[in-house]
């Protein structure tokens, strides 16, 4: 361990001991950015880059454990980053694919899918449904997978799903119109029956949501970080943490 790594630990530690856990978010949405960049500045491709950012995973969620944190969002694919380069996006989905088999081997976690399940590919989709099976009954932190995820696209799902529901029951639009309102759709989001998220966390520099859980994040707030997200560490982690305790949340009033 180099002196600058010891100093780090030692400031983490500090942030960590005056962190006050009743004030700490029930639910962090993290947008995974940068693996991409890091990989660049690192004489790296970017194959390794994402390598690099799934093996980050675990890291993350050990540290919300340690801190009370019980559900967590990780986008891990857009619905725009199916449009890359087959040469690239077909290494990422296996990367992700281990990724997510990683989650539910630990035991620790409790895996669910978010996004569009028929935009991918069988195999990723065969991957998602498994996880989620395999972990069903366990009584960790709830983890959303975002893979094959839009904001926009979710909101339409939700609508759809709102629309052939009453459809079924044979309602008239002229009767959906008197009694549709912002908890009916919220019950047909990917999230449904889960609490929105308190915080959401954005690596690389980047100060945008890019549709990250739009209808969700209404009254979240925001940390966004420098660091590519390879390069997190726990004292950015708990940085965040504390900046979000300094924080008076008015949820628009």
């Amino acid at each position: 361990m180099n002196l600058r790594d010891l100093v780090y630990g030692l400031y983490a530690r500090r942030v960590e001991g005056r962190l006050d856990h009743a004030q700490v978010p029930k639910h962090i949405g993290v947008i995974l950015d940068g693996n991409r960049r890091w990989a660049k500045a690192s004489g790296g491709t970017a194959e390794q880059g994402h390598k690099a950012g799934a093996s980050k995973i675990q890291e993350l969620l050990g540290w919300c454990a340690e801190t009370d944190v019980e559900v967590v969002t990780l986008w891990l694919l857009s619905t725009d980053n199916l449009d890359r380069p087959e040469k690239e996006l077909v290494p990422l989905l296996g990367i992700i694919e281990n990724a997510v088999r990683d989650l539910a081997a630990d035991g620790r976690w409790r895996v669910h899918h978010v996004g569009t399940l028929d935009l991918l590919p069988a195999r990723t989709q065969s991957v998602l449904k498994e996880a989620e099976q395999a972990t069903d009954g366990i009584d960790g932190i709830l983890v959303n997978v975002a893979v094959g995820y839009g904001g926009r696209q979710e909101i339409a799902d939700a609508v759809r799903s709102l629309l052939l529901e009453h459809a079924d029951k044979g309602t008239s639009f002229e009767e959906l119109a008197e009694i549709v309102d912002v908890e009916h759709i919220s019950e047909h989001l990917y999230t449904r029956g889960q609490p929105d998220p308190d915080l959401v966390i954005r690596t690389s520099g980047e100060q945008r949501l890019s549709g990250f859980m739009l209808w969700q994040s209404a009254h979240s707030e925001y940390y966004f970080c420098e660091v590519f997200w390879p390069a997190f560490r726990k004292v950015d982690f708990l940085r965040a943490l504390r900046d979000y305790a300094a924080r008076h949340r008015r949820y628009g009033n």
